[in-house]
């Protein structure tokens, strides 16, 4: 239970933290709301907004002026616990699969059009080689980890998604919409998604989406390697291997 006899000694603190909860109710607002939910003066909470941006606490969209929550809670939320954390759930079995196959193991969750990566597992005789990718982007439509969450997102979001400009980074990246629409089909229907070479030459993934006890795809895990490595016999175990993990990550968080 909160202790209501504490008392408040930064006021300017207070508005600034009730302005960053007003987002735990509506994922994205303007400036006019939040000066009326709260009932403060709209340049106080503009220059808490900008701030707070400038934090990367949260982030301004260009087209709507409004804001949501930013990669910097991520952060903050990391140091909360990893018992609170998807990370502490999957890593084990990242570290298993990374083993096994002797190659790159990354967790990423879907952010906006972008994948945002929690995690990275190397396999064990290449442990010097591990680094943190809390925070790091990539593309969706260009991964294997993005375009296995794409694929599983509500239609009116996969619409939406593929009529934006979509550029290449190899000649193998699908720009087209409807090539695109094509392939997350195919990626529901097999259950797995491919990366080859769409995003870095030489670079194949193959990457699986964890749903929530919802239904809702809220993450993903991707198998990443050299491209000679990821031969067509081997996909199917690797998507085996794959398949066996996020079933008892997904029932886990």
């Amino acid at each position: 239970m909160k202790n209501e006899t504490k008392k408040v000694k930064v006021n300017s603190l207070k508005k600034a933290i009730d302005v960053l909860n007003c987002f735990t109710c509506k994922p994205k607002l303007g400036v006019t709301e939040i000066s009326m939910k709260l009932g403060l003066n709209k340049s106080n909470v503009h220059n808490i907004l900008t701030t707070f941006e400038a934090m990367e606490y949260l982030e301004r969209d260009t087209e709507t002026g409004k804001y949501q929550l930013g990669l910097g809670i991520f952060t903050l939320s990391r140091a909360l616990g990893d018992s609170f954390s998807i990370t502490k759930v999957a890593q084990p079995y990242m570290q298993e699969m990374a083993n096994q196959t002797k190659e790159r193991v990354y967790l990423g969750i879907p952010h906006e059009d972008e994948v945002v990566y929690l995690e990275a597992c190397y396999p064990a005789d290449k442990m010097s080689l591990m680094r943190s990718l809390l925070g790091e982007r990539a593309n969706m439509y260009c991964t294997g980890i993005g375009k296995a969450m794409l694929a599983f997102l509500p239609e009116e979001k996969i619409e939406e998604y593929s009529s934006r400009p979509l550029k290449a980074f190899t000649e193998n990246t699908i720009t087209d919409a409807e090539e695109l629409k094509k392939e997350l089909a195919n990626i529901r229907r097999n259950g797995y998604a491919m990366d080859k070479m769409e995003h870095e030459f030489g670079i194949t993934c193959i990457g699986a989406p964890i749903f929530d006890k919802e239904g809702n795809v809220c993450a993903a895990v991707s198998i990443s390697g050299p491209s000679l490595r990821f031969t067509a016999e081997r996909i199917p175990e690797l998507y085996r291997l794959l398949k066996e993990s996020i079933q008892i990550i997904g029932t886990r968080i």
